[in-house]
């Protein structure tokens, strides 16, 4: 007899050639019916949508269906045929069904509602939740967004290191990458670590972010951008924050701050599109579970233009809402490092719309941003969103090499670890920008999650470590 060969539930049910034998390979999530029949939910991820399996009770052998439980495994053949309830258009009359994985009886993912603090401590079971599968193919459409979008304008994918000598923010928060052993480390004789007898012959970090090698590929191929993973060894359990996440940094020569903030808004607007475009089942399921404005969110994102609003007046918007009587946790003055309170009042309450918050105090921003004639300020762009904050952080880099060097100095930053990067404004230094977008703080807009815990797989925070 001819082997039928597996089709996609996300294909199958997408078909109306009533009458063919089908075979669909999954994992039930529910099962129901009565003495004569049974009505089996299959799912194999392909779509947040099941196909529904109808098994003739009376065709199968009782030590079969035993095993046919929430969570097992099945192949089904049979006959696609139209469906005579709702929800549905077709589903599968099943001829013959083979358990190819039978489920225990300890499986937690049974039919009932389970918290996301829960789901977190069974993170290698949760992508097969509804919620997790959908969140999980988002994160997959985006991340074929953002590569479509740049490749599509002639950007190149660079690769930048994970493991490096240099941070990128001056935050200090790296972790650190060694192979000696930390019981017995080999010591100088004024009793500091041998860093000679490490691997790298010197200390090393998992990178706090690809900015700076980044720049260096823009000074010869003209816009590149990174998409790979970064670390912070921040001491932080909000949840906006991970310890390791993933970054996308687009770095263009020849970029103003004006020429970056179109491009922020551009890319932005091309994700939230594509999202919109191509996961419509999945967000509407988030959108009904999680987060009932999210579809209204992301329409609105498209509909308009992002606000353009210095530092300043954005500090004089907020002291006038505290005048009003609005009661903000962290204080506002002219020179504060916006909280995300701040954030989210311009862009929910006061604009109604994202704002691209720009040319912000040099002191609260990092060394390599240009610096405005009136050395107070630097051509720093934030892009902010709705129940996220900033979302993108960006700048014009400064392009003088003694601006730079002063600093550099100024900060206390060692030069043994930026000669290399103070060379690309010695050799041929050009006007660059760039900026980053962190892809988990992408994710928590687009899918309406609330922890940016629940839009990677594995989250790593402080304390966990797990799978």
């Amino acid at each position: 007899m001819e082997t039928i060969r597996r089709t996609k539930i996300a294909d199958l049910l997408k078909r109306r050639d009533f009458g063919a034998q089908v075979c669909a390979k999954g994992w039930v999530r529910t099962r129901r019916g009565s003495k004569q029949v049974s009505f089996i939910a299959l799912n194999d991820g392909s779509t947040i949508n099941n196909v529904q399996i109808v098994v003739d009770l009376a065709q199968f052998n009782e030590e079969l269906l035993k095993h046919i439980t929430t969570g097992a495994c099945l192949s089904v053949e049979g006959e696609l045929v139209e469906s005579l309830g709702s929800g549905q258009a077709c589903e599968i009359q099943a001829r013959k069904i083979e358990v190819l994985g039978t489920c225990d009886n300890s499986y937690p993912l049974q039919k009932k509602g389970h918290s996301l603090e829960f789901l977190r401590e069974i993170a290698h079971l949760r992508p097969r939740t509804n919620t997790f599968g959908a969140v999980f193919r988002l994160r997959h459409h985006m991340a074929m967004a953002i590569h479509t979008f740049f490749h599509e304008r002639g950007f190149f994918y660079f690769h930048t290191p994970i493991i490096t000598a240099s941070d990128a923010e001056g935050a200090g928060q790296m972790f650190q990458v060694t192979t000696l052993d930390m019981n017995q480390p080999p010591r100088n004789e004024d009793g500091s670590i041998n860093y000679d007898e490490d691997f790298f012959a010197s200390p090393a970090n998992l990178t706090v972010s690809g900015q700076l090698e980044g720049e260096l590929a823009a000074t010869s191929l003209g816009a590149i951008y990174t998409f790979g993973p970064t670390f912070r060894a921040e001491n932080s359990n909000t949840p906006r924050h991970l310890a390791e996440f993933w970054m996308i940094e687009p770095e263009v020569a020849f970029n103003d701050i004006v020429d970056n903030m179109n491009l922020a808004e551009d890319f932005i607007k091309y994700c939230v599109k594509w999202a919109l475009d191509n996961c419509a089942d999945d967000i509407k399921f988030l959108n009904d579970m999680f987060d009932k404005g999210l579809i209204e969110r992301l329409e609105g994102v498209l509909k308009e233009e992002f606000i353009r609003l210095p530092y300043t007046e954005g500090v004089k918007i907020l002291e006038e809402a505290v005048r009003n009587g609005h009661k903000f946790e962290f204080p506002v003055f002219w020179g504060a490092d916006l909280a995300s309170e701040h954030e989210r009042y311009l862009v929910e309450e006061h604009f109604k719309r994202p704002v691209i918050l720009t040319d912000y105090p040099k002191e609260i921003k990092a060394f390599y941003m240009k610096q405005n004639e009136d050395e107070k300020t630097v051509r720093a762009m934030d892009v902010l969103f709705p129940k996220i904050g900033e979302i993108i952080g960006g700048s014009e880099r400064e392009a003088d090499y003694e601006k730079l060097y002063k600093r550099i100095e100024e900060l206390g930053i060692p030069m043994k670890d930026m000669w290399w990067y103070l060379d690309t404004r010695k050799f041929g230094t050009c006007p660059h920008a760039g900026f980053g977008l962190g892809f988990e703080r992408l994710l928590l807009f687009v899918t309406g999650m609330s922890n940016i815990r629940d839009v990677i797989p594995f989250p790593r925070t402080p304390r966990s470590a797990n799978f």
